[in-house]
C-alpha cells in the first residue's frame, strides 16, 4: 500500500515534505516567482517527480516562461485561463483557455504573456536521467525577450543575467480567478 505523503507549511504555501500520495490545492500550494519568467506552482517539493514534471505557470502580458528551447522529451500544455503568445518552430500562435499545446520531443517552442491579465497554464513533461536540451537562435523569440544570443545546450548559459527564481506568495492579483 502507498502511503500518503505529509504536507507541510512553507513561506509560500504547501509543500509536500515525504513520499506518497497527496491532494494538494492550487490556491494553497508553494510558488515561485521571477521578475522577467512570471510565476510558477511547486507541487512537488525538494523532491521532483523521477517520471513525469508538472507545474501550473502564471504569465501576465509580455512575461515569457523561460528561454525559447527544444530538448528530448516530450511536454504537453493546456491553457488554463486568460491569453498567451506560443512560439514555437519560429511560428506565432495566440492561445486562449483551453487550448492545447502537444510538443513531440525536439520541438522549438516557448510561451509569453498576452492579453489583458495573467494567463495560467498548466505544464506536463517527461524526466529521465541526461536529458538533452538546446536554446537555439531565434529572432522570433528574442524579439519577445525569450531568445539567446548564442546557441547553447547549457542552461546556465541560457539563463546568464536572468536572475533568480524565489519562493513567491501567492495573491488575489496573481490568479485573481481563485
Amino acid at each position: 500500500m502507498v502511503e500518503e505523503a505529509r504536507l507541510v507549511e512553507t513561506e509560500s504555501g504547501m509543500s509536500p515534505a515525504t513520499d506518497g500520495w497527496y491532494v494538494l490545492s492550487l490556491a494553497r500550494a508553494a510558488w515561485f516567482g521571477h521578475e522577467r519568467f512570471g510565476m510558477a506552482c511547486d507541487f512537488e517539493g525538494e523532491k521532483e517527480f523521477p517520471q513525469v514534471g508538472v507545474n501550473v505557470h502564471v504569465l501576465w502580458p509580455g512575461q515569457p516562461n523561460g528561454m525559447y528551447h527544444g530538448e528530448d522529451a516530450q511536454e504537453d500544455f493546456l491553457v488554463l485561463c486568460g491569453e498567451c503568445v506560443l512560439l514555437v518552430e519560429g511560428q506565432e500562435r495566440r492561445l486562449r483557455a483551453w487550448d492545447f499545446v502537444h510538443c513531440p520531443p525536439w520541438t522549438e517552442h516557448i510561451f509569453v504573456g498576452a492579453g489583458e491579465g495573467p494567463c495560467a497554464i498548466l505544464m506536463i513533461g517527461a524526466r529521465r536521467p541526461g536529458r538533452a536540451i538546446d536554446y537555439p537562435v531565434s529572432e522570433l523569440a528574442r524579439s519577445h525577450g525569450a531568445g539567446v544570443e548564442v546557441e547553447t545546450p547549457r542552461p546556465a548559459e541560457a539563463y546568464a543575467g536572468s536572475g533568480e527564481w524565489s519562493r513567491a506568495v501567492l495573491s488575489d492579483a496573481s490568479l485573481p480567478w481563485l
